[in-house]
């Protein structure tokens, strides 16, 4: 009797486990970009390709975090001159650095009601530096919004900031099962 008990009581902690992780559905995750452009225009893209682990419990924010990646050589402005400039050295260098990570430190609550805080590591090229990302949670969509400075990263810090501004703003769409 005790061993049923042991078994039932592991089979009970596994499916808690089990519960906090979320498969995400790369087909409708994405990463979108906004960034001046000569300082009349606006750029707009966005990143598909996002794989990684998300365990998020929002009644246990300690046991949650964030391990997620995309495909930066599937940057897509509608420009495919553009985006082909975008993969080369001068901005993303594709070749050598194929992946932008985000890895969670913490998980906090926000005072904004019903925004969550997602601390971490940003990793762009070689560079990795700690941001938050303020985000929510609604019928397994996580939506985060942040602004980074592309200069902070070494992406494309030869072109004028009067061609492109330093900042993007960036909007975190990640769709889980």
């Amino acid at each position: 009797m005790k061993n049923m008990k042991s078994y039932i009581l592991l089979i009970a902690f596994m499916g808690i486990a089990i519960l906090g992780n979320q498969e995400i559905v790369g087909t409708k995750s994405k990463v979108s970009f906004s960034i001046g452009n000569m300082k009349v225009n606006t750029v707009e893209g966005s990143f598909t390709g996002m794989k990684g682990e998300v365990n998020f419990d929002k009644n246990n924010l300690k046991t949650s975090s964030f391990n997620v990646t995309i495909d930066v050589a599937s940057v897509n402005t509608d420009n495919t001159t553009r985006d082909n400039h975008l993969k080369n050295e001068d901005f993303f260098e594709v070749k050598k650095y194929p992946k932008i990570r985000f890895k969670s430190s913490a998980v906090v609550k926000s005072k904004k009601e019903g925004y969550y805080i997602a601390k971490g590591k940003l990793t762009i090229k070689d560079v990795t530096k700690d941001v938050k990302i303020p985000f929510t949670y609604e019928n397994k969509i996580f939506k985060g919004t942040l602004k980074v400075d592309r200069f902070d990263y070494g992406v494309g810090v030869d072109m004028s900031t009067f061609m492109v501004s330093k900042e993007a703003t960036i909007e975190i769409v990640c769709v889980t099962k």
